[in-house]
């Protein structure tokens, strides 16, 4: 039975006051936000999952805004909840434990990472301070089980191990519930348990552009647009931001683009072509398929830490594309998968398919997570021990 159906069979009957009824609403609201998007969705939607009147939500919360904090507030709960409680329990199987929670909590990452923008900026710095909680909390929890890793390896581990549990968010791959649980639980394990090489000396960052230049109209319009759409999604941005940010007025951009959904097809289809460009590249240049992998590994990791609104809209943003430009690019990223999964199984050839695609969205994902990550991008060092840990996920258990 798939979550929806499950959902519809749990609403109570229109009239019945359940004492869960706040609880069944963030139920609701979390199915409707990760299906549809919060844009996509009203009051009156998520009324009618519970059968209430919209009015009777807001006996609950105070509008759809504070809900949406209630619906990514509650995950980082739950998480936060299980790592107490494995510091409480030092023979917890850790690994187990996350990918259970997570499996039970499929709509954590797409919710954390596309939706979370929506939220007010109160909201959004609050939930914010509470995840570095989870990180820090993850960090301890790993350095008393593990006392050789330095703070600065259990963080990158503890929040490498939270995006490969996450990672089924952003996928609806299937298997059935036992062997989900475990194939998802060697992958967290090999995360907690990679052996990180020794951290580098910091080295000067390579100099960056000129602030504020670049080399045509068209490009700064595309270049301010993915910046807007990664940090307030798609809905949250108008024409005019975008006029604003480039220092012409809204109507102007019209001059480029016929519509805004114009504008970020064309971001989309630019970092799709980069990235096909980039394996191409990779698979020509290699000697053999363990070669291209590593190659490839460290082209996409380059890739994300350099262009991290990009990889955010890649990832996030597709749904908000018309039907036609969605499929298409869905396709463009099936294939590109499918590269990077081919890749994989003749370097471990015992894999089946759906466990190697398993581990290469739970690779890219952590990738992109680290990489997105303000406190761990700083580091000069986090690309190379991304790619390591990346590189671990790859390759099943026992060497399969």
């Amino acid at each position: 039975m798939s979550d929806t159906a499950e959902h519809a069979a749990a609403r109570p009957a229109r009239g019945t006051r359940p004492a869960n009824r706040r609880d069944l609403i963030v139920a609701a609201a979390t199915e409707l936000f990760y299906r549809r998007g919060y844009a996509d969705v009203g009051t009156g939607d998520i009324a009618d999952a519970v059968a209430v009147g919209p009015s009777a939500l807001y006996r609950h919360f105070r509008n759809k805004n504070d809900l949406l904090r209630a619906v990514v507030g509650q995950p980082i709960a739950i998480v936060t909840e299980l790592l107490d409680a494995a510091r409480a329990e030092p023979d917890t199987d850790l690994a187990r434990t996350l990918a259970t929670a997570m499996l039970d909590q499929r709509a954590i990452g797409v919710l954390w990472h596309r939706e979370a923008r929506h939220l007010d900026p109160d909201a959004r710095t609050e939930l914010r301070q509470r995840a570095r909680g989870i990180g820090a909390r993850f960090a301890d929890l790993l350095r008393t089980r593990t006392p050789r890793l330095t703070p600065a390896q259990a963080e990158i581990i503890g929040w490498a191990a939270l995006s490969t549990a996450s990672s089924i968010s952003f996928h609806n791959l299937e298997l059935p519930r036992q062997r989900f649980v475990q194939v998802l639980t060697d992958m967290v394990d090999a995360i907690l348990t990679a052996d990180l090489p020794v951290p580098r000396p910091a080295a000067a960052p390579p100099a960056g552009p000129s602030a504020g230049w670049s080399p045509s109209r068209r490009i700064a319009i595309l270049t301010a647009a993915t910046k807007l759409f990664a940090e307030q999604g798609f809905s949250g941005v108008a024409v005019e931001d975008i006029g604003a940010a480039v220092g012409i007025a809204g109507p102007s951009v019209y001059n480029h683009f016929d519509s805004k959904a114009d504008i970020l097809i064309a971001v989309l289809d630019q970092g799709n072509h980069v990235l096909r460009a980039d394996m191409y590249r990779d698979l020509t240049r290699a000697t053999d398929a363990a070669d291209a992998l590593d190659r490839l590994l460290t082209s996409y990791t380059e890739f994300a830490f350099e262009q991290t609104g990009l990889i955010r809209l890649l990832t996030s943003d597709i749904d908000q594309l018309p039907a036609a430009d969605r499929h298409r690019m869905r396709g463009v990223q099936h294939e590109y998968i499918a590269e990077w999964v081919q890749l994989v199984r003749q370097v471990h050839p015992g894999q089946d398919e759906l466990e190697a695609r398993l581990r290469v969205q739970a690779a890219l994902s952590v990738i992109n997570d680290l990489a997105a990550t303000p406190r761990l991008r700083a580091a000069p060092d986090t690309p190379r021990l991304t790619r390591h840990l990346a590189a671990a996920l790859l390759a099943p258990p026992n060497g399969r």
